[in-house]
């Protein structure tokens, strides 16, 4: 993924005095990895977590009735995510990332699909970007990741 879409978008954050925070499942903190990359990330990004469990999600703010409701794989738990860790860090964007990257998930049996995330933007009090991706199947999970990223950095720029 070029490095040059993150340092942009921190670029630009930083500009406009703007602040992201991410709560990340599938993508395991790679987005938090590529923007903690760009010297000046600190400026913008005002917090992020790895929320790989449902236990996880739920405990910073995505409801357990949206996770039975919808699975915890689809896009209203992603806009759960989104704003949940938008309102957490008193950010001007949240993003949230959920989806499966290979096999299904045994701890989740509604899984319907692999290589299948949902991503969302939720930038003020818009309505939020809903993106769904079906991820190229590689043996390379980063691989996965990069394109996921570099989906999420595409949109972030078009709206920031």
């Amino acid at each position: 993924m070029p490095i040059s879409n993150w340092g942009k978008i921190v670029k630009i954050l930083t500009q406009k005095k703007e602040t992201i925070s991410v709560m990340e499942s599938c993508t395991g903190g790679f987005i938090l990895n590529e923007l903690t990359n760009i010297s000046g990330a600190s400026n913008v990004l005002k917090e992020g977590a790895v929320t790989y469990s449902n236990e996880a999600k739920i405990k910073l703010g995505v409801s357990q009735k949206t996770i039975d409701q919808y699975s915890v794989y689809s896009a209203e738990t992603a806009v759960s995510m989104a704003k949940a860790t938008q309102k957490n860090a008193s950010a001007t964007i949240g993003v949230g990332i959920t989806g499966l990257l290979g096999r299904l998930d045994s701890n989740n049996p509604d899984t319907l699909k692999s290589n299948h995330v949902w991503y969302a933007i939720q930038y003020k009090k818009q309505e939020p970007i809903i993106k769904e991706l079906e991820v190229p199947n590689t043996k390379s999970r980063k691989t996965q990741k990069e394109f996921v990223a570099r989906d999420i950095a595409s949109n972030l720029l078009k709206i920031i």
